[in-house]
């Protein structure tokens, strides 16, 4: 029953862009020197006004909404202040007011028309993105959409047929996928010399030289700029292939990620003999050295330092999950190392799928790891016991694994002596929990050389990203405040993270302030607040933002407010455009706030955050309250 269990949900996580590619603030208390949060909902403006006279579907909408679209005025600002008037409580104060924005995603590829055989910018699409901005009397987030999630752009699919577009694992470029029926382009992050980052500079550059026209008032209403959206390698089977079980396939194995990654080498180690020493290695020249790709225990290797998979980077996942129905107090994962005591975490992680599979559990924030790190560990077996302890009670055994360290060598495995094990109770027969890593008798490789292919994998992505900063930081949007738009990968226990190559990109920089999507738990929970603290993160932008669950309005509010303290500048969630107080007809994001969208508890999210605004200083209510305390203060 735990088969599906092996790769841990990436619905959650990754529903965002998905959403993006479906329909293309405020905290009542402020920190000193703390910039109050925007509240910028992400609304789909896109089908229903941006593209509705190209596309000739006029009569799918009302008449007085194609009439404010369309047209030498036309823009989708009279849709997102309808959409947002239904969000923001009659009687709202201008304060209040002012703290809800909204996002306006901009996918690029769809501003290129192809004239000829040449790509040339869509003049009046972009006309009408900047006369929503110069029409909306609101606050803006401007996000320059372009990701692996198709937008539908025509340029998309030409694009892909140039393999130097696309991203390539060991076996060749990946072929085009799908997350849940939604087309994927797998598109390189390894060179910034492709058609695809030229197309992708070339409409960034006619809406920047577009929007710099605008007077200055207008263009201050530009509050941040968000690029690209979710950057990272990407791996087959896109929907489940976060995971640690299937086969090494992860990017980039293309010629400019080979050759870039010995030119790194070659800037940390000057000689190759330095390098040899760091690795144990015997290289003769760089030109020897290739990016790790092949498994030890089924594959050939010239060297033993070909080998790579999840861990040969010396860390393996103690990780897994526990009904914290059968455990209503606090409760800790006990681990033990051959014996001894080695390190304990609490269960409070995200597992999505785990509440998929078993729906009575009634949360998903049952999961719980450690990241063992067995570089140091000598060769042989070793024994990891995993206990379950409540605040008060005894250890309670979850399971035991044994695993293997092995060496380069591959000496035959020995034993190593186990101290003796706290008293304990055995496991329960009825207890509903399971741990996932390290499965029982694995071996483990520990490759020298794989950190430094992780690290330079990390590198690609953030220079990917660093190379549009600059191009965006040349036009007059340098005034306003530049952030990533990033997948965060740490919050669930049973992905691996390394996959994705994100964590460089993820640091505060010179460039831009981190922008991260954040579900689940990490939307709610602390564990994204120690890890903003842990990086020094002064202030960062939520690009994206879903609990997966339903939460009352002060519960919300408090979310809000410890992000706001964090320093998060703005917070972003999806919104589906309302006329009339009506939905638009087209196909709705199922992680949108909205009182018709029960998936995940978002008819309450949206309930709990127009009650949240209600209550805002400024508000008609919170005024009413003011009053009323003053009046008693007279009294």
């Amino acid at each position: 029953m735990f088969a599906l269990l092996v790769a841990a949900g990436l619905l959650p996580v990754l529903a965002g862009s998905w959403g993006i590619h479906q329909w293309i603030g405020h905290a009542a208390t402020t920190t000193p020197g703390r910039q109050n949060m925007l509240l910028a909902p992400m609304i789909g403006v896109m089908e229903p006004c941006i593209t509705v006279q190209d596309r000739g579907m006029q009569s799918d909408y009302p008449t007085d909404l194609v009439q404010s679209c369309v047209g030498e005025r036309g823009s989708a600002a009279a849709l997102i202040e309808a959409t947002l008037k239904q969000l923001e409580p009659a009687g709202t104060g201008q304060d209040a007011h002012q703290k809800l924005g909204y996002t306006l995603a901009v996918p690029l590829l769809e501003l290129l028309r192809l004239r000829g055989a040449e790509w040339e910018i869509d003049t009046a699409m972009v006309r009408r993105f900047v006369r929503t901005i110069e029409d909306s009397p609101r606050s803006v987030i401007l996000y320059l959409f372009s990701t692996h999630f198709a937008s539908g752009g025509a340029a998309e699919q030409q694009l892909a047929n140039d393999k130097q577009n696309i991203a390539q694992n060991r076996n060749g470029a990946l072929p085009q996928g799908s997350y849940y029926g939604a087309p994927i382009y797998n598109w390189s992050v390894a060179s910034t010399g492709n058609a695809l980052t030229e197309l992708r500079l070339k409409a960034i550059e006619a809406l920047a030289n577009e929007l710099c026209r605008l007077p200055p008032a207008h263009l201050a209403k530009i509050k941040g700029v968000t690029l690209l959206g979710e950057v990272h390698h990407l791996f087959p089977e896109f929907e489940q292939g976060m995971g640690f079980d299937l086969p090494y396939l992860a990017t980039d194995y293309s010629e400019a990620a080979d050759s870039g990654f010995r030119r790194y080498l070659q800037q940390l180690f000057p000689s190759i003999d330095q390098l040899n020493q760091q690795l144990g290695s015997s290289f003769a020249s760089f030109a020897e050295v290739k990016p790790p790709s092949k498994d030890i225990r089924s594959e050939p290797l010239r060297n033993f330092f070909e080998h790579m998979d999840s861990f040969a980077h010396g860390v393996l996942p103690v990780s897994g999950w526990v009904d914290p129905r059968k455990h209503p107090r606090a409760t800790s994962v006990h681990i033990y190392l051959d014996g001894k005591p080695h390190a304990q975490v609490p269960v409070s992680q995200r597992r999505q799928d785990v509440l998929e599979a078993h729906p009575a559990l009634g949360t998903a924030d049952t999961g719980w790891r450690y990241d063992l790190d067995f570089r140091q560990l000598a060769p042989g077996f070793h024994q990891i016991d995993i206990f379950l302890k409540e605040s008060s009670g005894p250890l309670v055994r979850l399971d035991t694994r044994k695993i293997t360290v092995m060496d380069a060598s591959q000496r035959s495995p020995v034993e190593h002596a186990q101290a003796e094990i706290p008293t304990h109770l055995p496991k329960e027969p009825q207890r509903l929990a399971h741990v996932d890593e390290p499965k029982d008798l694995r071996s483990y490789y520990y490759n020298p050389l794989a950190p430094l292919w992780l690290a330079f994998r990390e590198r690609q992505v953030q220079a990917y990203i660093a190379h549009f900063a600059r191009a965006v930081q040349s036009t007059c949007l340098t005034r306003n405040n530049l952030y990533s738009h990033q997948i965060y990968p740490y919050a669930n226990p049973s992905w691996d993270h390394n996959k994705f190559g994100v964590g460089q990109s993820l640091r505060p920089n010179n460039l831009y302030t981190p922008g991260v999507s954040l579900y689940g738990e990490a939307a709610y929970g602390h564990d994204f607040l120690r890890w903003t603290q842990a990086q020094r993160m002064q202030r960062y932008g939520v690009t994206e933002f879903h609990p997966l669950k339903p939460m009352e309005a002060g519960e919300l509010g408090e979310v809000f407010q410890r992000h706001e303290r964090n320093g998060a500048r703005f917070l972003s969630f999806f919104l589906e455009p309302r006329w009339h107080g009506k939905l638009m007809p087209r196909e709705h994001n199922i992680f949108s706030l909205d009182p018709e969208n029960s998936r995940f508890g978002s008819d309450r999210l949206y309930g709990a955050v127009y009650e949240y605004l209600a209550k805002a200083p400024g508000s008609k209510q919170q005024d009413t309250k003011v009053r009323q305390s003053s009046k008693a203060d007279d009294r």
